[in-house]
């Protein structure tokens, strides 16, 4: 039997032996939309090998490997990482692939202040027809949870016993201080307003991000490695003349780097500030389409006094 590892950019490195059903039927991602790293015949070598790429991709790295997954031919099911508030329930993908994610998290339960909901064939075909994208993110989507526990209740399938497989991973509503935290270390005067609300665009993604738990629980190495991935798709577009995925990625890469300063304690308009007033008083030339300033610099790179 043949075992792929295979690569969807930007989301996760896994190992199946059945692509189409694995990725593109259940996952919802289609040729094009993920590449294979990898083919093997040796269960051992690829469930390694997923791991180390895991690690070198910057990727949460799986508890168990992929072989010990099958015992008596049943798998274990990866968790669903869902973000929970009081009124909603956020999925990691867009609408277009949520259903396959679904499928593939039959039996998932998790809590909301309006009870506890379990994913099955009933509840996901309720959910598709709910489902909205967020106004913060097209990757990203969500169900209204009174709205669900009124179908929940009143289903007529209900009589029909759920059988609970696993937790979703969930991530709870930021608090209102931590967000006050980061609101009061803004600087509005120097961002650009947010098309959708009129709000400061830093602040729009800091929030974003902050109810996420990405500033909780995340990493500035994590993102840097991210932001390595998002300069190459940059350079990507830019060899094929893609102005759209050019935008795009240098969008992203924009985003990364405002969580990056975040985690690191400074806002990203302290870092362009900062780097706004070292090259406004730079004077140089423009050398093979790069300016190279006027300032002689030591063999450190540090400019001389």
């Amino acid at each position: 039997m043949k075992y792929a590892l295979y690569h969807i950019p930007g989301k996760k490195i896994g190992v199946t032996n059945n692509l189409k059903h694995r990725v593109e039927e259940q996952q919802g991602y289609q040729p094009g939309e993920y590449e294979i790293l990898a083919w093997s015949d040796d269960i051992s070598y690829i469930s390694t090998l997923e791991r180390e790429m895991q690690v070198q991709y910057g990727y949460p790295v799986d508890e168990k490997l992929y072989e010990k997954l099958f015992t008596n031919d049943f798998k274990e099911f990866n968790e669903m990482r869902i973000n929970v508030t009081e009124a909603t329930t956020t999925f990691p993908c867009p609408v277009n692939k949520l259903k396959g994610q679904l499928m593939d998290e039959i039996g998932m339960t998790w809590e909301t202040s309006h009870g506890e909901f379990t994913v099955t064939n009933q509840t996901i075909n309720w959910i598709m027809a709910n489902v909205k994208s967020s106004q913060f993110s097209n990757e990203r989507c969500f169900i209204y949870n009174k709205a669900m526990a009124k179908y929940y209740d009143a289903d007529p399938h209900r009589n029909v016993t759920a059988v609970p497989t696993h937790k979703a991973d969930v991530v709870r509503e930021a608090s209102k201080k931590d967000l006050n935290r980061i609101n009061n270390k803004l600087f509005h005067e120097a961002a650009t307003n947010c098309d959708q609300c009129n709000k400061p665009i830093f602040d729009c993604i800091r929030e974003w991000a902050d109810e996420r738990g990405l500033y909780d629980k995340g990493d500035p190495k994590t993102q840097y490695i991210k932001l390595m991935e998002e300069t190459g798709e940059i350079g990507r577009a830019l060899l094929k003349e893609d102005t759209d995925e050019i935008v795009d990625g240098i969008g992203d890469a924009v985003v990364v780097l405002t969580n990056l300063a975040e985690l690191i304690g400074v806002p990203i308009e302290e870092c362009i500030q900062q780097a706004y007033d070292v090259i406004s008083k730079r004077k140089g030339k423009m050398v093979n389409g790069t300016f190279v300033k006027d300032q002689p610099v030591t063999s450190y790179g540090r400019i001389k006094k």
